[in-house]
This record gives C-alpha cells, structure tokens and sequence, in this order.
C-alpha cells in the first residue's frame, strides 16, 4: 500500500483545544478507512448518537460536530470526505441500537462514530443494559466489516450522581479496551477544561450550560480529525497501535 501524505492540522484555534491529559484510546487499526485512502477513494462516515451528534447547542447545523469533522477530514486528506449526522436528540443506547444496526445492514459506510451514554447516565438506565447494548453495536459493526470509534459521555458541571455518571463514563473505557475499539473520552476532554478554568469550559458551551456550542464541537471535530489521521496513516504502514494511549491534543 502506498503511504500517503496528509495535509497540515485541523484549523479549529489552538487555545480552544488545550489539553493536559490523554483523552483517546486508540485500539486496533482503521483498515477499511486506510483501504479506501489508499485507493482514494470517497469516505463515507455514520455519526451516530443522541443530541449532541444532532447539534443541539450549535448554532446552525453545519456548525455541528459531524459537519465540521466532514470538513477538517476533507481538509486534511484532500479527498471526498461525506459524514452522515444520524444524531437524535434524547435516545439513549437502547433506542440508538436499533437504527445503528439498520444502517450497517443498508448502507456501506467506511467508519462509524457512535456517541453513546449521556442519556442513559441521567435517566436511570440500568448499567448492565447499558453495557450489553454496547456491545451488540461493535458486535453489529464489526460483523458488518466496519471500523468504529466509540465517543463516551460529556462532562458537564451539574451533574447530580457523580459516582454512577463515571461508572458509565468507565463502562465505555472497558468495553471499548476488551473489544478492541478505539474510545474518545469527551467526559475526560471537557472535564479538563473545567479543571483547568471554569470558564474554559463555559465558553465551550452552549447558553443551556449542558450542551456544546460552537466552538466546542469546533474543537471536538478538530481532535477527532488529527485522531483519525493518525490512526489511518498507522493502519496504511502497516502499523496497529494496540492499546496504545495519546493525549489528542499532543500537550500544545
């Protein structure tokens, strides 16, 4: 396979993006994405999920996080780059699973990005349902030969169960290492945020206080886009980073 060479970084402002600790794990290899760059081939990718893969808190659609990362991934590998919003306002896992499992039978996509577990956190969703869902979802996609990429809950600073919210933040974690996808910890990312100022994590939200707003699905999409280019240009060297651990940011 020839290797290709990638643009430069996603454009969203450094500053905005700041992080102080690892936010992803990347886990296996991108082989159906990498083929079809390889190939140069269009990419099709499935965002899956509740509100904020809709863009709930954006304040126009192409300003949510499956628009922007459409345009950063285009960006950065010059080739046709087509992100699907399947978001939902408001599912949890259980309502989301079905549909997700009608989209891999239906439609060929190279990549699924399943943000998961928000909803089930706050509204009582038992935990070991929780986690059974999970994994009929990476069992569904990896039996449709589809690579995916789990993104766990958001952190947000009113949270009332701290304690069971961080056991489904941790369910994600676990699932995603015994199965061998790759997790991007939205809860540990914007946690930093808040950790670091109060109002760093304001700004990165919507007046709603509880959902991203521009410029932080700006910034989500960034760090996912620099994620996935590093894992597809591993994947085409040959290279599978297994369990391996990055900070998305590099520390800037």
């Amino acid at each position: 396979m020839a290797i290709l060479v990638f643009a430069g970084p996603a454009s969203a402002d450094d500053t905005l993006c700041r992080t102080e600790g690892p936010v992803f794990a990347a886990q296996g290899a991108l082989n159906a994405l990498a083929s079809k760059l390889s190939g140069h081939k269009p990419i099709q990718i499935l965002a899956i999920g509740s509100s904020s893969t809709e863009g709930i808190g954006a304040s126009a659609p192409q300003l949510s996080y499956p628009a922007q990362l459409e345009n950063d991934l285009t960006g950065l590998w010059n080739e046709k780059v087509t992100v699907i919003n399947a978001g939902r306002g408001g599912e949890t896992a259980v309502q989301t699973i079905d549909r997700l499992q009608a989209a891999l039978t239906t439609s060929k996509f190279d990549l699924v990005i399943w943000q998961v577990g928000t909803n089930d956190a706050v509204n009582g969703v038992d935990e070991g349902r929780f986690r059974e869902i999970l994994e009929r979802g990476i069992s569904a996609a990896k039996t449709a030969g589809v690579d995916m990429i789990l993104l766990d809950q958001q952190y947000f600073p009113t949270i009332k169960d701290p304690a069971r919210y961080e056991t489904f933040v941790k369910t994600v974690s676990t699932v995603g290492s015994e199965r061998k996808v790759s997790v991007f910890s939205r809860y540990a990312l914007m946690k930093q945020w808040n950790d670091h100022s109060a109002s760093d994590l304001r700004g990165m939200l919507s007046a709603d206080g509880f959902h991203m707003g521009d410029r932080g699905y700006d910034c989500l999409a960034s760090l996912i886009a620099q994620e996935l280019q590093t894992m597809a240009a591993d994947s085409i060297a040959g290279a599978e980073p297994l369990s391996k651990t990055v900070a998305s940011a590099r520390r800037r």
